[in-house]
């Protein structure tokens, strides 16, 4: 199997490459042996291949993930085998995508493959972290109760990503809603003003004047600033698709007025339960650091997770780590060195995922009711602006004339 990795030298220099091998454990003794430190591992996947082009055409949801962990559990408990039990489910399944899966999945464990390693065959799929912890629950015996861990893990992690989607909802549409307006007044409600105004003659007042002068501006440019709003919003995607512009995006996220803050602990929390799950299902946590920064959606706190992990190697633990960077609020720094002192550092973090999940609902629900006024004020003022600009004129004309 083929696996894309980053990895340190001893001075310091990352580098990066693709590597044939038949387990992580064997990537990870190669490069050891060539003198590099292992930072990154994940199965490569290439770019045309049946797997992603199935998965695009026939995008799999993680609700049909979370069912069949859970089926597969209740099956396994039940005392059937895997492989019959994956049968039935397989029969079962109405995904496309997710039935073929399961078909190479079936056939990977009649060639004597474990579960963990044929779910780690199809990473658009199961991340590396659920296959981790199977792994973890083949060796101790405890799979069907890995299931529903991996399961729980995988419905929390959908919530907590619904929050900052939901809040943005209503502003999104709000926004389309105000363009359109805007462009049905300044290309056809405008001009048969300004053309009725022209033919009277009258003076009209600035407001309506300068109304009138950018809409004509729009209409003749129209085409160049929409070429230009094109190539600008080109360059953007672009520069966000490399290192630097993704890291900065997400400062930039992370600073924003409430949503910033949303993010943030959403981004902890997340963070909190990956280590919880893996922690408790055995994993020193010199292995579980690489797998919660892979998993990481955010740049700017996946280099602050890297940073605690090279903490961590030097001995300092998890919390001493933490306290350096900003990003680790007061309250999970404590609950980390509690748990580490008092040996349960699984149920500390856990803790603090609901925690932190929780105050991150509150804010979202809070965000939700103050942008909704907002964005009407913003509409209404915008429209309101445009129509005392004509009714102005009116009564100019009409004042005028008499």
């Amino acid at each position: 199997m083929n696996y894309q990795y980053i990895a340190c030298s001893e001075s310091g220099e990352i580098v990066k490459g693709k590597l044939s091998a038949t387990s992580e454990e064997a990537i990870t003794e190669m490069l050891s042996y060539a003198g590099y430190r292992l930072i990154n591992l994940k199965p490569h996947v290439p770019f045309l291949s049946l797997g992603r082009l199935t998965s695009q055409l026939f995008p799999l949801k993680q609700t049909e993930i979370i069912l069949f962990y859970r089926q597969l559990a209740l099956l396994l408990e039940s005392g059937i085998n895997i492989v019959t039990a994956l049968d039935l489910l397989q029969e079962q399944i109405s995904s496309r995508t997710l039935k073929q899966v399961v078909n190479d999945v079936i056939a990977d464990l009649r060639s004597g493959n474990q579960l963990s390693v044929a779910l780690s065959k199809h990473p658009q799929v199961f991340s590396q972290l659920s296959c981790r912890s199977l792994s973890i629950g083949e060796q101790t015996g405890a799979l069907e109760m890995m299931l529903k861990q991996v399961a729980d893990y995988i419905e929390k992690e959908i919530t907590t990503s619904k929050g900052i989607k939901s809040a943005l909802v209503y502003p999104v549409i709000a926004a389309i809603v105000t363009v359109v307006v805007v462009g049905v007044l300044v290309f056809f409600v405008l001009p048969a003003f300004s053309n009725l105004y022209g033919s009277l003659g009258a003076k009209l007042p600035t407001l309506t004047q300068m109304m009138i002068d950018g809409s004509v501006m729009l209409r003749s440019y129209a085409l160049y600033i929409l070429l230009a709003l094109m190539v600008a919003g080109f360059l953007a995607i672009m520069y966000i698709k490399t290192a630097e512009g993704r890291y900065k995006l997400d400062m930039l996220i992370l600073h924003l007025p409430q949503i910033g803050r949303v993010k943030h602990l959403n981004e902890l929390s997340r963070c909190c339960r990956s280590i919880s799950l893996l922690f408790s299902a055995g994993l020193p946590l010199t292995e579980i650091m690489p797998l919660v920064i892979q998993g990481c959606n955010n740049r700017v706190m996946a280099r602050a997770l890297y940073d605690v992990q090279q903490g961590m190697l030097k001995g300092e633990g998890l919390s001493k780590p933490m306290v350096k960077n900003a990003l680790f609020l007061p309250m999970m720094v404590q609950m980390v060195k509690v748990g580490e002192e008092t040996g349960n550092l699984d149920a500390s973090l856990s803790a603090i995922a609901q925690n932190y999940e929780s105050e991150a609902q509150d804010k979202t629900k809070s965000l939700i009711n103050l942008i909704q006024p907002v964005m009407t004020l913003i509409i209404a003022g915008v429209v309101g602006l445009i129509a005392l600009s004509m009714v102005s004129a009116m009564y100019s004309i009409y004042g005028q004339a008499f």
